[in-house]
């Protein structure tokens, strides 16, 4: 074989391995230096000293926006600073809504999002959900003066029957799916709905069961039913882009730390017990 023979070799068989992906992948090759990895996410939030989290502000005792104070608070949001500081770097939060929350995350408005989400497997579709923290499920926060009226979803579900709630998340998704009968009324602002039912401008408010028990310990008015036995089970977690292992990696360990060291216990004790 000729010198022109074993260089055209080379370089067809240089080709070919281009070609399937051999020398391409998640490394980038600069003439002969060593393979740069891509950087994660990871790597980002600590070279910039920030992470910036997306939370909604209107579901206590998780996430709120406290309009004296202009500045989140809840269980949540005690999280966040905590996953911050254990990361080394400031904390950022990013006011963002239940029906925009999916397409926020896609647009990099945030780092992860943190404020009462529910697991579910269609989130999971275009984004990744973290390891659980707590358990719940949907329940009804209603009178008290209706609790003989009001004893199960079929009491619920009858004409006449007004339900408020609030656009976009799953407790808009579990009422549409299970209620047939009763008047959906649409609320855009989540924080407005207890008071709404107390005042007998909706009947009913179905949450998540942990909301419905804080509500009803704020107004003797309101009364949370059926919390020990809720319409569905679910778990709380956070919420963060897909593909990027090293950032997911490093977040559930954080977390399962704090179930570890009983962080998260704490957490509970202080916003929700």
């Amino acid at each position: 074989m000729s010198l022109l023979q074993k260089r055209l070799a080379i370089f067809m068989l240089t080709l070919v391995l281009l070609i399937t992906g051999f020398v391409t992948g998640s490394y980038i090759q600069k003439g002969d230096a060593q393979p740069i990895k891509k950087m994660s996410r990871l790597d980002l939030i600590v070279d910039q000293g920030v992470i910036r989290v997306g939370t909604t502000g209107d579901y206590k005792p998780f996430t709120y926006l406290n309009p004296q104070t202009k500045e989140y608070e809840g269980y949540d949001i005690d999280a966040a600073k905590m996953l911050a500081k254990d990361l080394g770097v400031k904390v950022k939060f990013v006011k963002t809504t239940w029906p925009t929350l999916m397409s926020d995350l896609k647009a990099n408005k945030f780092d992860i999002a943190m404020g009462g989400i529910t697991r579910t497997l269609e989130r999971e579709k275009t984004a990744h959900l973290t390891l659980p923290y707590i358990k719940d499920g949907k329940s009804p926060l209603i009178r008290k003066a209706d609790q003989d009226r009001f004893k199960s979803l079929a009491d619920i579900d009858q004409q006449g029957v007004k339900i408020g709630v609030n656009p976009g998340g799953t407790n808009e998704k579990f009422v549409r799916e299970n209620l047939k009968k009763a008047e959906i009324v649409l609320v855009q602002n989540n924080l407005e709905i207890p008071n709404m039912v107390a005042e007998g401008k909706v009947d009913v408010m179905i949450t998540d069961s942990t909301e419905a028990r804080y509500y009803a310990k704020q107004n003797d008015k309101l009364l949370a039913i059926l919390t020990e036995n809720p319409f569905n089970l679910h778990q709380k977690g956070y919420l963060i882009n897909r593909s990027d292992v090293d950032y997911q990696n490093w977040i559930n360990l954080w977390m399962e730390e704090m179930q570890l060291h009983g962080q998260f216990k704490a957490l509970e004790k202080k916003w929700i017990n």
